[in-house]
């Protein structure tokens, strides 16, 4: 007969996982969940690459088309399929059979390629690359005003 000890028994249990407890108590996906993934992939690649106007949402495809080739190949790919599902999605009985696990898979690789620079490292970017433009244009328009001044006899 074997005999387990209490650790042991834990360990074995349903949806226990020593490293990664999360990915064990996962929930299954459906064909609903398509359309939600495809927009979270679209909105970090916009976040990340640029290619939207402010406001502005595309779907996937276009975001693809826009920026799809700042990608790795294989991610690319990844995302091809993830938005030709979501223009499947759109019709029920052709979703239902859409494999929903590859789809997950998928945009789990693409969201942890697109999220490590977060959104306040973008945004401090940001900040950083228009007060670099400011200042810019503050050092042309003084080196214009000194060399008016100096052809005009001022300085």
């Amino acid at each position: 007969m074997i005999q387990l000890h209490d650790a042991s028994l834990r360990r074995l249990a349903r949806g226990f996982h020593p490293v990664y407890p999360v990915a064990m108590m996962r929930k299954d996906h459906s064909f609903q969940d398509i359309p939600a993934m495809a927009d979270q992939i679209a909105v970090l690649i916009a976040s990340r690459f640029g290619g939207a106007r402010r406001g502005e949402r595309p779907p996937l495809h276009v975001m693809l088309r826009r920026r799809g080739g700042a990608l790795p190949a294989g991610l690319r790919r990844r995302a091809a399929r993830l938005a030709e599902a979501d223009r499947m999605s759109a019709q029920p009985k052709v979703a239902r059979q859409l494999p929903t696990d590859r789809l997950a898979r998928d945009h789990a690789a693409l969201s942890a390629h697109l999220r490590p620079l977060g959104e306040i490292t973008r945004w401090q970017g940001r900040a950083v690359s228009f007060g670099a433009a400011v200042a810019f244009g503050v050092l042309i328009v003084t080196a214009l005003a000194i060399w008016v001044a100096v052809q005009r006899g001022l300085l």
